[in-house]
């Protein structure tokens, strides 16, 4: 019997011996994937609170012998708790006003003083100016930057300000770069024209008290769309962050989830408005890619050719066009305006 209690003692330490380093591989490599996957989440969120936290892009101080007369303007975004400031440029008789949306990282004037030759022949051709810069940007308020996704609230402070300044009955939003998103957002939230009670009772509080509709807004520039909001957080986590090839979707997907939006596919929302649009691009563009915007431009033509025009600046990348060629861009968007908003009738009027 003790010789058979034996034999049974040596059989159940062998049968553990061979478990426990099955057991301990397994853990081991548990505690790998772990350990991954938390240090990617943590990237993740460095990366993100990172990219939302960019220093604020002061203006540029302009001599004021060189810039036109203007208003100083402060007012509210349309989530009621930020605090923006802005420039109004009016001119005489004017057929429309122009609100221009900067690019994250960039303030009121996108394009530095060069920017002055444009706004004067805005004001020349018969339209006023609105400049205004969007959260955590020049001299507003706010602490990030989500790049668009809640900065659509700002759009339509600055149109619902304009509304109450400006004598002029309807706007033109010119979007550039990360400002398309905000605002091909800022007229996808706002209520169809006509909306009965029923229709606007799905829209928010602050959205009906704005006092205006799709309709007040008559026209889009945009300068380099991407196909999807994401597209503009992309790239910059791929040239910026560490390891950004393998959080270049888990990023914008946090700073999405942070400001309470959605993944959005401007390519669609560009190819439906019912509104002229003029697209203006870099051929050299490999930040959002000129191919992809060829893209667009195409669908867009496929449905609204006949209130559509674009242009390529050859040898231009992201956001260069202005700089590589400054007269065809100023060129390209006034043709726009006069091709579409009829500028000798209405100053006859």
């Amino acid at each position: 019997m003790a010789r058979a209690n034996s034999g049974f003692v040596s059989f159940s330490g062998n049968a553990s011996n061979r478990r426990n380093p099955f057991v301990m591989r397994l853990a081991l490599v548990l505690s790998i994937i772990a350990l991954i996957i938390i240090s990617f989440i943590a990237l993740t969120v460095f990366s993100s609170n990172r990219l939302m936290n960019i220093n604020r892009n002061e203006v540029t101080n302009v001599p004021s012998n060189i810039l036109p007369s203007y208003n100083t303007t402060s007012f509210q975004s349309a989530d009621g708790q930020t605090s923006l400031q802005g420039w109004f440029f009016k001119t005489k008789n004017p057929i429309s006003t122009i609100i221009v949306v900067h690019d994250a990282g960039s303030n009121r004037l996108p394009f530095g003083v060069e920017m002055i030759d444009m706004i004067e022949s805005w004001l020349q051709n018969g339209y006023n100016v609105f400049l205004f810069d969007q959260r955590n940007s020049g001299t507003s308020g706010g602490d990030i930057c989500t790049y668009g996704y809640l900065e659509w609230q700002d759009v339509l402070g600055a149109v619902a300000i304009v509304k109450q300044i400006s004598v002029t009955t309807d706007v033109i939003l010119f979007g550039i770069g990360t400002g398309c998103t905000s605002s091909l957002l800022a007229y996808s939230n706002l209520p169809p024209e006509g909306a009965g009670e029923n229709t606007l009772a799905q829209y928010s509080q602050e959205i009906r008290n704005l006092g205006f509709d799709k309709s007040y807004i008559i026209g889009m520039i945009l300068d380099s769309p991407a196909k999807e909001s994401d597209d503009y957080i992309k790239p910059e986590v791929v040239q910026s962050e560490p390891l950004g090839f393998i959080t270049k979707y888990s990023v914008p997907y946090a700073i999405r989830v942070s400001s309470g939006g959605d993944n959005v596919s401007l390519a669609a929302e560009i190819a439906r408005l019912p509104i002229p649009v003029l697209i203006l691009y870099g051929g050299h563009d490999t930040f959002i890619g000129a191919d992809k915007i060829d893209q667009i431009i195409t669908e867009r033509n496929r449905l609204n050719s006949s209130i559509t025009r674009s242009v390529m600046v050859s040898g231009a990348g992201y956001l260069e066009e202005y700089g590589i060629n400054k007269n065809l861009y100023i060129d390209s968007v006034n043709n726009f305006l006069n091709s579409y908003y009829m500028a000798d009738e209405k100053h006859d009027k």
